[in-house]
């Protein structure tokens, strides 16, 4: 059946609507997921503004959010889901950290409570359903065919990581992650272990790494020793800094794919094809 993967925001910590960002893209993590009858949205940066869009034109009334984490850049697209506002469509937003600090729809509610957002999370109109796990949990619950495994991330505050299984293929969301140089993360290489396509964060470069630590992030360079431990066949370098210009991420991409020709670096709007 095969699946497609298609990247609604690929940049991190700031959206970067400027002119040193048009080829790789400046909108915050948002990923969509699809094989047949399946399709799950990753996290809601502002990415998931054009998603939104996108869904209105579709005969499809439902979805499934999961969230990686919620710190700004990964939710602050969440209220400009045209969909969440329309009645007749319901949607499942699901995440892995916030069990013991409120859940989910605290988090979200919280982001849209007057004074730095006008709109409340009770607006909605769409059937909204909250639902909060552990991270390490397995999700078969979601769409027939779907299988989804979890594992937390070295991040401040939590986050997730997701493999998704589906169409015969295995997809893998690994952001926001740091990891310890010379000690590949052992949760991440149980995680994509054979899979068809890694999604990493890959925020910094190793050079700039040492005045990061303890900031949350990790490396291209990590990503592909990584991927080739654990067997992957193709990487997509992601959470693009937003430091990063345009001609930074052309380097960047050039050096990966001469590194190892399985990396590529993701950019608004680009669609992957995993037959």
């Amino acid at each position: 059946m095969g699946v497609k993967v298609k990247f609604w925001g690929v940049r991190g910590s700031i959206a970067c609507p400027s002119p040193d960002h048009i080829i790789y893209g400046g909108n915050t993590s948002c990923i969509e997921i699809q094989s047949g009858d399946i399709d799950v949205i990753l996290d809601a940066g502002t990415g998931i503004r054009g998603l939104g869009q996108n869904y209105l034109k579709r005969q499809t009334r439902s979805g499934v959010l999961l969230f990686t984490h919620t710190h700004w850049d990964h939710i602050n697209g969440f209220p400009f889901f045209a969909p969440f506002f329309v009645p007749g469509w319901r949607f499942r937003v699901m995440a892995g950290h916030l069990s013991d600090c409120g859940g989910i729809q605290g988090v979200l509610s919280s982001q849209m409570a007057q004074p730095t957002f006008p709109v409340p999370l009770g607006a909605l109109r769409a059937e909204m359903i909250y639902q909060d796990f552990r991270h390490g949990e397995v999700l078969t619950d979601l769409f027939p065919g779907l299988t989804v495994r979890t594992q937390p991330l070295n991040h401040p505050n939590g986050a997730t990581g997701y493999r998704l299984e589906l169409g015969g293929k295995s997809v893998c969301y690994v952001t926001d992650t740091e990891h310890v140089p010379g000690q590949p993360d052992q949760n991440v290489l149980a995680l994509i272990d054979g899979a068809d396509l890694v999604i990493y964060d890959a925020t910094y470069t190793d050079d700039e790494f040492p005045s990061k630590v303890t900031w949350g992030h990790s490396t291209w360079q990590e990503g592909i020793r990584l991927c080739r431990q654990a067997n992957v066949k193709q990487l997509a370098i992601f959470h693009h800094n937003p430091d990063h210009v345009d001609d930074d991420m052309a380097r960047i991409e050039q050096e990966a794919s001469q590194q190892w020709s399985g990396a590529f670096v993701a950019r608004d709007n680009m669609e992957v094809f995993l037959e």
